[in-house]
């Protein structure tokens, strides 16, 4: 399945009528240029899950990304051409087998 299309029935699926008014992903754009991916983790079935920082071809201009949670958010960073990357990254983390 296209990442695009994974990523938008994992959201609906942890819609419950009350976290996506509090809650729920956020794409933005940074200043580098490139992308910013910010989800938070709270009341959804990745809750209370870790990941250290990872990063990617961190010393190319245009194809660096970086992923990690904090505080129970999991963050992504990376440039203009990343965002597909991101996302595949968060669909990786989020369905791997819990340890």
């Amino acid at each position: 399945m296209d990442v695009l299309d994974w990523f938008a029935r994992w959201y609906e699926a942890q819609c419950d009528g009350d976290w996506e008014h509090g809650f729920g992903p956020v794409i933005s754009t940074i200043d580098n240029p490139g992308w910013s991916l910010k989800i938070d983790l709270a009341g959804t079935d990745c809750d209370g899950r870790t990941l250290g920082r990872i990063t990617h071809n961190y010393e190319h201009e245009v194809e660096w990304w970086t992923c990690w949670t904090e505080g129970n958010v999991f963050y992504g960073a990376g440039g203009p051409l990343s965002l597909r990357s991101l996302l595949e990254a968060f669909r990786v983390w989020a369905t791997s087998v819990r340890g």
